[in-house]
């Protein structure tokens, strides 16, 4: 967290009366841009102990979250919010990008990425990615009820209480900790069941062949384990390889790592 003056937060106006909260550290240019993506119960602050030493980095709070406005469809698919997201790199002066997903922000990453309007995306970066449930209607349902019954029960602030407990391992230090929950915290429940609403309703896109794509999993994960991520990398033709003593939430329990990945990526 105490990287955030450095990955400083601003608010967006879009073209459609929309606007985006982004974290923006340097200014598009000619070089490709590093693009972050959060997953469900987190958002663009997330990412700030895990970026790159150089290169402009750019992550946004997703619609609904955070100042963000939320999508207008009550059950938006990952293609609404790749929507959102051309808009705002189009604000933003990107031209070219490294676009990576962390859990939800890869069903997103991959919506944008099959894209045919899209800036040029150069490498697409999985971390831990969420397959989504658009083919499974049985288990759609039941991610929805679950989720929604655990705000509704729990409140915010419930949910982000215990969340540390499921996205790290177990040898999790209290910072990692702190930072999963502090995320969780700022949810809103208006977005965070617009994204279960995505989640429920949508799955990867098929990635054009000439983008190459990598898969990154914690070696820990209980959310996306190894073997999910695995078939999702054998699906979409990527590369394969584990983040060590790392859950789900590997930007936040393995930053160094993390930023090594997506600085080799951006590289």
């Amino acid at each position: 967290m105490d990287r955030l003056a450095s990955f400083p937060e601003r608010v967006l106006a879009l073209r459609d009366g929309a606007q985006v909260a982004v974290r923006e550290r340097g200014a598009a240019g000619a070089g490709a841009s590093l693009v972050l993506l959060h997953g469900i119960s987190s958002g663009a602050a997330s990412w700030a102990q895990a970026l790159p030493a150089t290169g402009h980095v750019l992550a946004w709070d997703a619609p609904g979250y955070g100042a963000s406005t939320p999508l207008a469809q009550d059950a938006p698919l990952a293609a609404d919010y790749a929507a959102r997201l051309h808009e705002t790199l189009l604000a933003l002066g990107v031209q070219r990008c490294v676009l990576v997903g962390h859990s939800l922000g890869a069903l997103m990453a991959c919506a944008y990425a099959a894209r045919a309007d899209k800036v040029q995306v150069e490498r697409l970066v999985l971390i831990s990615p969420a397959r989504g449930y658009g083919d499974d209607a049985a288990a759609a349902e039941r991610v929805r009820r679950e989720r929604g019954e655990a705000l509704k029960n729990k409140g915010v602030a419930g949910i982000a209480a215990a969340i540390d407990q499921r996205l790290l391992s177990p040898q999790a230090g209290a910072q990692a900790r702190e930072l999963v929950r502090a995320s969780a915290a700022r949810l809103n429940p208006q977005g965070y069941l617009q994204a279960v609403q995505m989640l429920a309703g949508s799955t990867l896109a098929k990635v054009p062949q000439d983008i190459p794509v990598e898969v990154h999993c914690g070696e820990a994960d209980v959310v996306t384990p190894l073997a999910q991520c695995e078939q999702v990398a054998r699906a979409l033709g990527a590369t394969f390889s584990t983040i060590a003593n790392a859950g789900h939430a590997s930007p936040a329990e393995r930053p160094e790592a993390v930023a090594a990945l997506i600085g080799k990526a951006n590289g």
